[in-house]
């Protein structure tokens, strides 16, 4: 259930309100946006028309039912998309911002030349990954804590803030105090434990969807964090599992326009691990700025035919040059009509 409070609303209505909710067996969420104050009441819904009364207490203009299973995550709940800041970084605002860097962090000079190719390419993020899940035991699995401390020199040196996975609710206090984003990879979409803990981190998520994950499973997750408190998530479609062998995974594209009509969350492709080979990547990038991608992950890496990861999947600084210049040109178009309700429909 949603409580939408008064444009005029004073706080200490709202805290009424949060203290009612509360003692009625549920969990307030807070969410304050431009306008409007919005408080989902989470819990059982058989509580539901005990808790309606909440409508006639002062500084509360209606309340709402929301029949999603996500509850904060649902467009229901929020009108307007949501804008995550990471520094001077907008996600989900008028600009497609675009994340680059190699999958692993290997060097501090292989790191170092992806950064600044990725600063003259004009990403707005640097990725890279220190601790790296493998599907073989015997593959690299990266550079642990020296990873973070790489990663967080070449912030230091560029100006980009940093993207980073996080694999095991143990190690979420090391990497936020390193990373400006925490990345939940497809292989822990739905290791509930892991995102519980990230919810209660102060850093914004960027949350992938797993290889056989549907939409609303994806949502669901969101939903784990968001309800613990971290309302800063971003989701990323990055391929999904299907009968067909010529590409790593197949790049749902469908998953874009319809994630923008279900949730207010800013939704982010990643082309490199959904095909696999870096001759696609390009033209699904494209594809992914034109339906309305708030943004693109993308693999680049200095020497690709070295790199001790996905370097099948890499594009070459030269590429990732190219590749800006040719979605600057479709973002105009696609994106001139930002702040229309559902953040589609762009005339």
């Amino acid at each position: 259930m949603i409580i939408v409070m008064k444009k005029n609303a004073e706080q200490g209505q709202l805290d009424d309100v949060v203290a009612w909710i509360e003692s009625s067996g549920y969990k307030a969420n807070v969410s304050k946006g431009v306008e409007r104050t919005i408080i989902g009441a989470i819990g059982d819904e058989r509580g539901k028309i005990k808790l309606k009364a909440v409508e006639t207490m002062r500084g509360v203009e209606k309340v709402m039912l929301i029949l999603q299973p996500y509850k904060l995550a649902s467009r229901e709940s929020r009108e307007d998309d949501t804008v995550i800041k990471v520094g001077e970084v907008e996600i989900g605002g008028p600009k497609c911002v675009v994340i680059a860097g190699p999958c692993a962090v290997e060097s501090e000079e292989q790191l170092m030349e992806a950064a600044y190719a990725a600063k003259k390419a004009g990403a707005s993020m640097l990725r890279g990954g220190a601790f790296k899940p493998r599907t073989s035991p015997y593959s690299f699995q990266g550079l642990g804590e020296e990873g973070l401390r790489i990663l967080a020199r070449a912030r230091e040196k560029t100006g980009l803030p940093i993207v980073t996975e996080v694999m095991r609710g143990s190690e979420v206090e090391l990497v936020e105090n390193y990373a400006d984003v925490l990345q939940v990879g497809a292989r822990n979409v739905q290791n509930f434990a892991l995102l519980k803990q990230v919810g209660l981190s102060r850093k914004p998520v960027l949350l992938k969807r797993g290889m056989m994950t549907t939409l609303e499973e994806l949502l669901m997750s969101a939903e784990y964090i968001m309800a613990s408190g971290n309302h800063q998530v971003m989701l990323c479609e990055r391929g999904i599992r299907t009968f067909e062998t010529a590409t790593r995974n197949t790049l749902d594209i469908s998953a874009v326009p319809v994630l923008k009509e279900k949730t207010h969350l800013p939704v982010i492709v990643d082309p490199s691990h959904a095909t696999g080979q870096w001759q696609f990547v390009r033209p699904l990038a494209k594809a992914a700025v034109a339906v309305g991608a708030d943004g693109l992950l993308i693999e680049m890496h200095p020497d690709p035919d070295h790199a001790l990861c996905d370097g099948s999947q890499s594009l070459k600084p030269e590429k990732l040059y190219k590749l800006m210049e040719e979605i600057e040109s479709i973002a105009k178009i696609v994106r001139k009509g930002y702040g229309q309700k559902h953040g589609l429909h762009q005339s």
